[in-house]
């Protein structure tokens, strides 16, 4: 076995599955260079056949991506398979990740196929993949509710025909991690060719325990290749925390002395990036990259560790990227020193007038606030590339009153189509008035679902970042928003998220 765990990043894939966190071409891209920053093993970027926005995106990707291997979700079928590798022609080294249900509730009651059918379409799924990418990877999907000589069978017979990594995914976050550990080593003792593959772990987090089970898959079951997502992202309770099992590995190599290339320094811009461009907030006390992860309040841990670090930390804040958070810019910063800080933070815009444009917002924040921050130049950057050419809606002013005793009132002119209106409405609050003046002209009839602020630095001079979940015929869409001004950044989430739901995007869910 070797001793290097494969780290997996399915953030834009799986971590994308999560309702409302479905990102645009340039936003894939963007967090894609920063997990290449990163040096993770494998960016599995898309599934080619959901959309074509995701073919798009896994193109660039491909195309941009020069350390990393690129991936593309398939389903076990000759269509699937044809376009994933379409979209992965450019990379440096692409891979195919193919798939088929094995559990018997799967196959029954989703695909109504019978054990003999599914083990001939894995087959000639991982075959034909194969004649088009050297590297394939192949799941069984819902491996660990399934029956376990069948699933010997199907492993085996990827394997034959070609398929470099074994996936065994916890898809249903069912797992205890002992069983689960002790599941994956009967599988590679049971069957024939294990040693021709890498077994890989993909835990769902729905009982909590999606790090441990993973980590028993490796420690336990002899996986070398662990699937995971920054932040933990992904649908229902999440994924696999990426940072989790990495500084995991890192802080008790004594115990699975196994080397992990992610280069740890960039795991909170990475955490931050992934954050911001989805809306999802880290919540304060999150492992690792949560604002409280290296706060001490007690008097006896602060005592501890004014005389020792070792006390109570375990690991260094500084290691994974805290100190990094250092104010360097301001009002007086000039256009190469912003540049200079978009390479630092892994920011690359498309063209000079990007940038100009970006420095331009720089310097408009700059004099409302004395204090620039990463997450401040993350938020603005994100702000200009959620700004498109089409968008159906796009801020242009608000004004709102509101006084103790009175109904609050907010006016809000904004462009419909290109077209600049103008509404007017009271509300419960400025943030509720002045979203319903927006639905004066919008009339978009959707619901909200969430409605999230997090202050992005802290200070009271912080700019608020607003997320904004809305529903409508089906669609679950997030809206994300920054400004000073707290009503102001709801606004922009708000037009953010109609935005989302005016583009139509089609999407396609796949387990794995």
């Amino acid at each position: 076995m070797s001793d290097k765990l494969v780290i997996f990043d399915t953030t834009l894939r799986d971590g994308e599955q999560s309702p409302g966190a479905s990102m645009t071409r340039d936003e894939k891209l963007r967090i894609a260079r920063q997990l290449e920053r990163l040096k993770v093993d494998v960016i599995e970027a898309g599934f080619a056949a959901s959309s074509n926005g995701d073919f798009e995106a896994i193109k660039a990707i491909a195309k941009a991506i020069k350390d990393s291997t690129v991936c593309s979700l398939s389903r076990a079928n000759d269509r699937d398979i044809t376009l994933a590798a379409d979209a992965l022609e450019g990379a440096n080294r692409a891979r195919i990740h193919t798939f088929i249900a094995t559990s018997p509730v799967h196959m029954e009651k989703k695909l109504r196929m019978t054990p003999e059918q599914v083990l001939e379409q894995a087959k000639q799924a991982v075959r034909f993949a194969r004649n088009r990418v050297a590297d394939i990877e192949f799941s069984a999907e819902d491996a660990y509710r399934s029956e376990e000589d069948f699933l010997c069978r199907v492993i085996e017979a990827a394997i034959h025909e070609g398929a470099g990594t074994i996936n065994v995914p916890d898809t249903v976050g069912y797992a205890i991690p002992e069983l689960y550990g002790n599941f994956i080593k009967r599988l590679r003792e049971r069957v024939p060719n294990s040693d021709k593959a890498i077994w890989s772990v993909h835990c769902h987090n729905d009982l909590g325990m999606a790090v441990a089970n993973s980590l028993a898959g490796v420690k336990i079951g002899g996986a070398r290749q662990v699937e995971c997502t920054i932040n933990g992202l992904g649908e229902r309770a999440g994924n696999c925390s990426l940072e989790e099992v990495v500084m995991a590995m890192r802080t008790r190599r004594d115990y699975f002395d196994l080397d992990v290339g992610v280069d740890i320094s960039h795991i909170l811009a990475a955490s931050r990036m992934v954050s911001q461009t989805t809306g999802f907030v880290v919540q304060p006390n999150k492992a690792i990259v949560g604002a409280n992860a290296f706060a001490h309040t007690a008097g006896i841990h602060q005592d501890g560790i004014m005389k020792a670090r070792d006390t109570y930390e375990i690991m260094r804040a500084e290691d994974v990227g805290w100190t990094a958070n250092k104010m360097i810019l301001g009002k007086l910063s000039g256009r190469n020193a912003f540049k200079q800080r978009l390479q630092e933070l892994g920011v690359q815009l498309d063209s000079e007038a990007d940038v100009n444009l970006a420095f331009a917002k720089f310097k408009e924040l700059a004099d409302r606030k004395s204090e620039i921050f990463d997450e401040d130049i993350l938020a603005l950057v994100s702000e200009e590339n959620m700004i498109q050419s089409h968008d159906q809606f796009a801020f242009v002013s608000l004004a709102q009153h509101s006084e103790t005793g009175e109904l609050p009132q907010a006016t809000v002119v904004m462009t419909m189509a290109g077209q600049e209106v103008t509404g007017t409405a009271n509300g419960n609050g400025p943030v509720d008035a002045s979203l319903k003046a927006i639905e004066v002209n919008a009339k978009s009839g959707a619901e909200m679902v969430l409605y999230s602020v997090n202050a992005i630095s802290g200070s009271t001079e912080s700019q608020g970042e607003v997320t904004v979940r809305l529903q409508h015929s089906g669609r679950v869409v997030n809206g994300v928003g920054a400004d000073p001004d707290i009503v102001v950044a709801s606004a922009k989430a708000y037009l953010n998220a109609l935005n989302k739901l005016a583009s139509q995007a089609d999407r396609v869910a796949a387990q794995g």
